[in-house]
């Protein structure tokens, strides 16, 4: 996991300072930094997203080398599709907005 720097933000000019024990030879130099928050909020996110991923990723899967008999292709697409319902459903709501904008049409 990520080691975090503790330190002290103005709330007027916004300036962060971390006191450290000083070797001699400091430099300042200009960093990025993001509030700790923010940070593990985004590390949500992307586990989520990994989530997300593995769930559809399985879906394509079975989509990819399922083979049905000669005579149960409707059966096995409407099965399919129904496992396709409920992992989109698990895998949550912002999904709707990816497809419209990768222009897939959705009927309910």
């Amino acid at each position: 996991m990520t080691d975090y720097v503790k330190a002290w933000e103005c709330i007027g000019c916004g300036k962060i300072e971390a006191p450290q024990t000083c070797i001699g030879i400091c430099q300042d130099r200009k960093v990025e930094l993001v509030h700790r928050y923010e940070h593990e909020e985004t590390l949500a996110q992307l586990e989520a997203a990994r989530e997300q991923v593995r769930a559809l990723a399985a879906l394509a899967q079975r989509l990819a080398w399922t083979t049905p008999h000669d005579d149960e292709w409707e059966r096995s697409y409407r099965a399919l599709q129904e496992q396709a319902r409920r992992t989109l459903a698990a895998v949550g709501g912002d999904l709707g907005a990816i497809s419209a904008t990768a222009g897939v049409k959705t009927t309910a």
